[in-house]
């Protein structure tokens, strides 16, 4: 959430922002109305002090034991208007947060402004394209003919853009999920999480999910809990209304969580296989971390999503992406996309994102400057490390043989134990 104070100080600044994310927010109305509160805020101050002031003349007069009726009746009218501008108050309160939660964050200076994903900007490629010598299968083809992955059945139990991943098809998923965990863990220092794939709406709110995103949520009304579309969600919940120890940032939490998204509006693309799925696994990497070192933490961040792809022997390429494809929360983002030849097109297997203080000021997650002494919000980052559906079908795409067998990256093999899913 964008601060009172700065919108006020740089309201064309956030209106540029809310264009160029392609939002809506009335920026005019909230200031009309923050300059309502304040007229209200001092005259209530001032008849405060009328009321004090009063109080202390009633007590002096019966302490003299001459009659104070005449001001105990001006006191309670005075208590009366503040009562009445107190409720005012809180009216006006309530419709300037209403507007304040629809506001996006500000992008960083350095994103690129953009339309749409056409406008993002590649910055970076790794690893070359691997040739064939025979026309490469999508995945559903390969997945169909090993009997590892089970479409039809999915859709039976679930519906339409679920499944079942079957045999060395989830020992796969397994191992992915495992040897990810232990990289972040074991050589990028973070620690694992094991939460909750049920959140309440605090905690929905606090990363920025709601209210724009509620229709994309599985909700479960009865208890007001939303299934979970990213560890992101529960992990930077972690550390709501809390004060942070500073010598204890940066923290860095891994989590392996499934994730649940409705897809509203997105029925009729990628219909077909595992690029766009109601259910799906995936590692996040989450950070709490100090505003002034954010930005090199976010560049860490995308280091070791990287490092995924570099030891899965996978090429990929990195989008810096513009501010109409950017989320409502982010100020900066990049997209880590890897190449699937049988589909013959780039898939987003990451998004590595700084929220600055947007959602450590929607969660109060604040830490202690030990310079200024002052409370002041923290920074978040997420980055995915990685979503698994589209790994899996980069893998079983770029290490295809003739006859549908899936050769296993080298990096796997100890946790498959096999180095070949065949179609013998």
């Amino acid at each position: 959430m964008i601060d009172l104070k700065f919108i006020r100080e740089n309201s064309d600044l956030v209106k540029t922002a809310i264009q160029n994310k392609k939002e809506k927010a009335d920026i005019n109305k909230l200031l009309a109305l923050d300059e309502a509160r304040r007229e209200k805020l001092q005259t209530v101050e001032k008849l405060k002090q009328e009321r004090n002031t009063a109080s202390q003349k009633i007590a002096q007069l019966k302490k003299q034991g001459e009659s104070a009726e005449h001001k105990i009746q001006e006191m309670q009218k005075v208590a009366g208007q503040v009562k009445q501008l107190d409720t005012e108050l809180k009216e006006i309160e309530n419709k300037i947060r209403n507007i304040q939660i629809w506001i996006p964050n500000v992008p960083h200076s350095s994103t690129p402004i953009g339309q749409n994903e056409t406008d993002n900007v590649e910055i970076k490629k790794w690893g070359e394209k691997y040739s064939f010598d025979f026309e490469p299968k999508p995945h559903w083809e390969m997945a169909e003919q090993l009997g590892i992955i089970d479409f039809d059945r999915g859709a039976k139990i679930s519906g339409s853009f679920f499944l079942n991943f079957i045999g060395l098809g989830a020992k796969l998923e397994r191992s992915l999920i495992n040897f990810m965990l232990d990289l972040h863990i074991e050589k990028h220092g973070y620690k694992e999480v094991s939460p909750p794939f049920l959140v309440n709406r605090d905690s929905m709110f606090a990363a920025g999910q709601l209210p724009k995103l509620e229709d994309d949520m599985y909700h479960a009304q009865i208890d007001d809990l939303f299934l979970i579309p990213t560890a992101e969600v529960p992990v930077t919940n972690i550390h709501r209304d809390e004060i942070i120890k500073e010598k204890d940032l940066p923290i860095k939490y891994t989590a392996y969580t499934p994730c649940f998204r409705r897809e509203a509006g997105s029925y009729g693309k990628d219909t077909r296989g595992l690029v766009r799925l109601h259910q799906f696994d995936k590692v996040e990497m989450v950070k709490f971390v100090k505003p002034e070192t954010s930005y090199e933490e976010l560049e860490i961040l995308l280091s070791e999503a990287e490092e995924v792809l570099q030891l899965l022997k996978l090429p990929y390429h990195i989008l810096e992406l513009c501010t109409g494809d950017l989320s409502f929360a982010a100020a900066k983002c990049y997209d880590i996309e890897v190449w699937a030849p049988g589909l013959n097109n780039w898939l987003e297997v990451s998004s590595c994102s700084n929220f600055e203080g947007f959602q450590a000021r929607r969660g109060n997650i604040r830490f202690r400057n030990s310079e200024s002494g002052k409370l002041e919000f923290l920074h978040t980052l997420n980055g995915s490390g990685l979503a698994l559906p589209r790994t899996v079908i980069a893998i079983m795409e770029n290490y295809q043989d003739a006859d549908g067998s899936i050769r296993i990256p080298e990096v796997l093999q100890k946790y498959m134990g096999i180095d070949i899913i065949s179609a013998g």
